[in-house]
């Protein structure tokens, strides 16, 4: 009975153990709290409109954007960015096709934009797999936003 007992006693403890490293275990940080959450979502927003107006080859997009407008555009942004990595936030700007019919932007338009992006996330220390999966997540805009 006694040998039972602390046999009993074992094999609960082993289960304790084993249900605590389970528990134990959290689940990895989103894409939204890899980029620093809101903030950095911002910073790296701030950075890239940056890049964007400093940029030839596509700074006449911008050229007649005042204050208010530029803040606009960095919030709606930093709004969709955060809702596509996990975020938050709700973007509720007008949908990609809506916001860029009649702008006819171009492949190389498209490519110096991204390239103006991973500029800013470079700059931010933005870690090569997050950097590829915000690419990933906002790859599939390219259809609505090119030559439309």
């Amino acid at each position: 009975m006694r040998l039972t007992g602390l046999v009993g006693l074992v094999l609960l403890i082993a289960t304790l153990n084993l249900a605590a490293c389970a528990t134990s275990e959290s689940p990895p940080p989103t894409l939204y709290k890899r980029l620093g959450g809101r903030e950095g979502i911002s910073i790296v927003v701030g950075d890239f409109v940056t890049n964007m107006a400093a940029d030839s080859r596509v700074n006449a997009r911008f050229k007649d954007m005042k204050g208010p407008e530029i803040e606009k555009l960095k919030s709606n942004l930093a709004d969709q960015i955060c809702d596509a990595t996990g975020g938050p936030c709700s973007y509720l700007g007008r949908d990609m096709k809506t916001a860029h019919k009649g702008m006819k932007i171009s492949e190389a338009e498209w490519n110096a934009t991204v390239e103006n992006l991973v500029k800013a996330l470079d700059k931010n220390n933005v870690g090569a797999q997050s950097k590829s999966e915000l690419l990933g997540a906002l790859a599939p805009m390219k259809a609505d936003i090119v030559g439309q």
